[in-house]
């Protein structure tokens, strides 16, 4: 299937969608009455890869991950619908877990590498840079790939950031982090041409989010 074919439309049930980028094959699947996106990473130089968020249906991850040299697995926040497969993924590849300190706690598997905002986390020969966004929960992050060769930026958001809106949250406060962090952290410093990878849904780019973040945060939601 070649980059061009990609939509990011995944159904539960149905057939990952996968996207070939130079430098990175991106992998996006459904699993789970939540509708949770996992996405495994694989580097086409190396081989190796990276599962972002092992939601649930362990055997349907295993099978996203068969033959795959899967090093890594990031959960990008602690809630339940995220990380309900780790144990089997990880207990099948051998992986590093690797999540924020903040929401570690949270998670059914110890976290063997936690990272903070600014660090990095190797796919082989591929870099992808760790954005805390506080707000949805403590400890949620993104990650950010700048590829090489015109494959352009491309943004992990988990729940922090949807097509829409950012993701949900329970107080004043925690909304205007989530905004404050968004907009510096995201929309700040990447470019319109960015494509972002939710945890639930479709994909978007963050042009066409951009003209609405002041809607965003004068509607509080």
């Amino acid at each position: 299937m070649s980059g061009q074919s990609y939509t990011g439309d995944v159904q539960v049930g149905g057939p990952a969608d996968v996207r070939e980028l130079p430098g990175l094959t991106i992998a996006k699947l459904a699993v789970s009455e939540m509708a949770n996106n996992a996405y495994l990473l694989t580097s086409p130089a190396t081989g190796e890869a990276l599962l972002i968020d092992a939601a649930a249906e362990p055997a349907a991850l295993l099978e996203l991950v068969a033959g795959a040299d899967v090093r890594t697995v990031v959960t990008t926040h602690g809630h339940w619908d995220h990380h309900r497969a780790l144990p089997q993924v990880v207990e099948a590849t051998g992986a590093q877990t690797v999540a924020h300190p903040a929401d570690a706690a949270d998670l059914p598997v110890p976290v063997t590498r936690p990272v903070e905002h600014g660090d990095t986390v190797a796919v082989g020969d591929q870099v992808l840079e760790v954005v805390h966004l506080r707000g949805h929960t403590p400890g949620s992050i993104a990650l950010v790939w700048r590829g090489p060769g015109g494959a352009g930026t491309h943004v992990f958001t988990g729940d922090s950031l949807f097509p829409g809106g950012p993701g949900r949250t329970t107080s004043p406060a925690d909304f205007a982090s989530l905004m404050d962090d968004l907009e510096e952290r995201v929309f700040g410093t990447l470019d319109d041409g960015t494509w972002f990878y939710p945890g639930h849904g479709k994909d978007s780019t963050l042009g066409a989010e951009r003209p609405h973040v002041p809607e965003w945060r004068a509607r509080g939601w």
